[in-house]
């Protein structure tokens, strides 16, 4: 095999994968936003014939005789060829060990699972999700041993969504975070808090809806190349580095749910739409983990979007769309407001400083999951009885508890920490980022170009160029928690007069 014929097999590869992964998220995002209620069962076809061409597309030996032949010459490869290599060779290695009607199976069950969480979190009704949750559960304890059979099963699931972090790693980082955050939220908690009334006034859909559209154009999130629906749960898909869509969810008597779930989501987006268009296409397209993914959504929807600099932006526009809603409302009133922490139910509309009490509650419980150390049955009354202890609350229905998530319809096990390490990553990003630029004097003008810009040449353009760990010390230096502990104290001292 010549060199040339074996990077025109690794580009034909990896083009026929990339037209599987986009054919299955188009149709996942249809179900989860325009399709008709009742038509699961024909997509759950498609998905499970599409796993099927997957699956064999990545077992060929011809695709084996070729990413040898390429590590053979790696010394005439350059750095994207060699990083593509690695990663479909990892790719191709863990696929190989799961059956292929196993891998057709669990494909039709995640699109399954997913109609029927939206039913059950409709009526919060946590019996009718069981029996897809305990599949879901199963599937994953046996795929982690797939994936790598030397570590702990959980281990291995949360290896696939940030490479290199295990329990004891997250067992560290969570209790470095309880011991400084649990008494700054027990002082918050004794201070008088903001009034948010107003936040909570008749907002019509369809004024929100344009609302949207503003905070895209602040995010310089062009529609031509960005999209935004609208679904239970909002996600972001990335197609290519020109195809992004974004999703959101309104109500009428909650403002800043959709506000805040648009710059969120737009922050997934702003990642992806600037990835070198180098990478489409490769396995190397996208973000490079979940961790440094969560980091750039959290750090434009709480560093930027909740910081008193762009609230003060962008104030008189949020007046202009809600006019009689805001009437006597000042943008020192509403910073406060969409800054109050106390403990909620809401995992996705949780403050800042209470926010990774409620990671810590879904970490608990997929440990005990996966180890066989809890049951299915038994999720409601462990999610309970964790809300009571770390928050505070009772959990009134199975739709604000453990039915409020899409992660596990997905067969997401192990996503949660990454909410958790990307907001720590992203304190971090912002002390490095003060260092090398003025960033609030052009935020506090509603231009976020800087901002961007600094995160964009430090993380967003490489992709999946670098690995995870290159691009965290790219941006973070020698990652430190206590950054984003320092970073909240700060925060909250300020706002609550601690």
């Amino acid at each position: 095999m010549e060199l040339n014929e074996a990077l025109a097999r690794l580009d034909a590869a990896e083009k026929k994968l990339y037209a599987y992964n986009t054919a299955s998220s188009a149709l996942y995002l249809d179900g989860d936003t325009v399709a008709p209620k009742d038509t699961a069962e024909g997509r759950g076809v498609a998905l499970g014939i599409l796993a099927g061409e997957q699956h064999k597309l990545m077992t060929d030996p011809a695709l084996d005789e070729t990413l040898a032949f390429l590590k053979e010459h790696k010394d005439e490869l350059d750095l994207a060829k060699n990083r593509e290599v690695e990663e479909l060779s990892r790719a191709v290695r863990q696929l190989k060990r799961i059956p292929a009607e196993e891998y057709m199976a669990y494909a039709e069950l995640t699109n399954q699972a997913s109609d029927v969480w939206h039913r059950a979190k409709e009526t919060s009704d946590f019996e009718l999700f069981r029996p897809c949750l305990e599949k879901l559960v199963a599937y994953n304890r046996k795929f982690a041993g797939y994936y790598d059979p030397d570590k702990a099963p959980y281990d291995a699931l949360l290896n696939e969504y940030e490479r290199g972090v295990d329990r004891a790693y997250l067992d560290g980082f969570f209790a470095a975070l309880r011991e400084k955050l649990v008494p700054l939220i027990k002082a918050v908690g004794e201070k008088p808090q903001p009034d948010v009334s107003f936040l909570h006034r008749h907002y019509p859909v369809e004024q929100q809806r344009k609302f949207s559209d503003y905070l895209m154009e602040v995010m310089a999130l062009d529609r031509a190349h960005c999209g935004i629906g609208e679904t239970e749960h909002p996600f972001t898909l990335n197609f290519n580095s020109q195809d992004v869509r974004i999703t959101t969810h309104y109500y009428e008597d909650d403002l800043a749910s959709s506000m805040y779930s648009v710059i969120h989501e737009g922050g997934h987006a702003r990642y992806e739409l600037d990835v070198d268009p180098a990478r489409d296409y490769t396995v190397l397209a996208g973000g490079v983990s979940m961790g440094v993914h969560e980091s750039q959504s959290r750090f434009y929807e709480n560093i930027v979007g909740r910081s008193r600099p762009f609230i003060e932006a962008i104030f008189p526009k949020i007046k202009e769309f809600f006019p009689e809603q805001l009437a006597g409302v000042t943008a020192e009133m509403f910073w406060r407001a969409v800054n109050k922490a106390e403990p909620s139910l809401i995992r996705t509309e949780a403050d800042e400083l209470t926010y990774c009490l409620h990671i810590m509650v879904r970490y608990e419980i997929e440990k005990a999951l996966i180890a066989g150390d809890l049951t299915v049955k038994d999720v409601p009354g462990e999610w309970n009885r964790l809300y009571k202890e770390y928050l505070g609350l009772d959990v009134p229905d199975d739709r604000r508890g453990c039915l409020q998530d899409s992660h596990w319809s997905g067969g997401s096990f192990g996503y949660f920490p990454s909410y958790a390490l990307g907001s720590a990553y992203g304190a971090q990003m912002l002390r490095n980022m003060e260092r090398d630029m003025d960033v609030w004097g052009p935020v506090g003008r509603g231009d976020l170009s800087g901002v961007t810009g600094w995160l964009k040449e430090k993380v967003h353009k490489y992709g999946g160029l670098l690995t995870p760990a290159q691009v965290v010390a790219n941006a973070c230096g020698q990652f430190d928690p206590t950054a984003y502990t320092d970073y909240l104290t700060k925060k909250y001292t300020e706002l609550y007069g601690l």
